[in-house]
């Protein structure tokens, strides 16, 4: 099976008259892939991943495969599988009841011993198998975040969009889940898209990065190519500075801010 392929042209979404995304075009995004989704607070990634999803209309094309995406049928697993920020958690569930059902929602409800096998193998690689049986609703944050990893990987999808898969999870947590997403990713063919706010991990974990500002492509490229001083201080209203580490990785250090806290500032002064 050839690698997966998705490619944006001139995608745009808007709530009522507002706009939120104006002519988003990618260049094609292949299975083997992972490609950070970044910007700042209200730029338009979760609606951008919705719009990939299917979940919201508007102008524009989604191709997979250079097919339209709303040709597939649902259950086709080249169909973009969505991990949302938020998910719904049904407290009355166990983690693995939970990634089971996830596993059936579109295949019919009958379970046989490659659906236990997928489920157990999931769990096994995000490391909580031993939450198996515990109620979702007895989890932590981050433990339910994981869940909802295990509930999207179950499905063996072909395209997944992650949006800030890592926000509940310590530090050790994100270095695990961001590793295990490239290494699948490669392994599986997956082509991956992920939200990411740290831009540190953006240029480590991932081949691609997409910047949005504006509700617009600000730039596409190699990591090291766009993560600069000069976008940072354009797209983020931030004076940085990327230098490499002792292991050869560039590293974003943020200085300050170039916006003038103009309030604040002038009270400072006048006590």
């Amino acid at each position: 099976m050839n690698p997966v392929t998705l490619e944006l042209r001139d995608v745009s979404v808007a709530y009522g008259r507002r706009a939120v995304l104006h002519g988003i075009t990618t260049p094609v995004m292949a299975g083997g892939e992972v490609t950070a989704v970044i910007g700042p607070n209200a730029v338009g990634k979760s609606s951008l991943f919705r719009r990939i999803a299917g979940l919201i209309g508007g102008p524009g094309e989604v191709l997979i495969d250079g097919r339209p995406a709303g040709g597939w049928d649902q259950d086709n697993p080249s169909r973009p599988c969505h991990l949302p920020q938020e998910t719904a958690v049904n407290a009355v569930l166990t983690v693995l009841e939970s990634v089971l059902l996830a596993r059936k929602s579109s295949a019919g409800w009958r379970v046989d011993d490659a659906d236990l096998d997928a489920v157990t193998r999931t769990l096994g690689l995000l490391e909580i198998d031993d939450l198996a049986m515990r109620n979702l609703g007895e989890l932590s944050g981050g433990q339910k975040q994981l869940v909802s990893i295990a509930q999207a990987l179950v499905r063996d999808p072909r395209i997944l969009l992650m949006d800030e898969p890592t926000s509940a999870l310590d530090l050790q947590r994100q270095v695990e889940v961001l590793t295990l997403i490239r290494d699948l990713a490669r392994s599986r063919g997956l082509c991956v898209l992920i939200a990411l706010h740290d831009l540190n991990q953006a240029v480590r974990f991932t081949d691609r990065v997409l910047v949005l500002k504006e509700g617009c492509v600000a730039a596409c490229g190699e990591p090291r190519a766009v993560v600069t001083a000069a976008m940072l201080r354009e797209v983020y209203g931030v004076e940085a500075r990327i230098e490499t580490c002792s292991d050869g990785m560039p590293m974003v250090l943020a200085d300050r801010s170039t916006r003038r806290r103009r309030i604040a500032l002038d009270r400072l002064a006048a006590e």
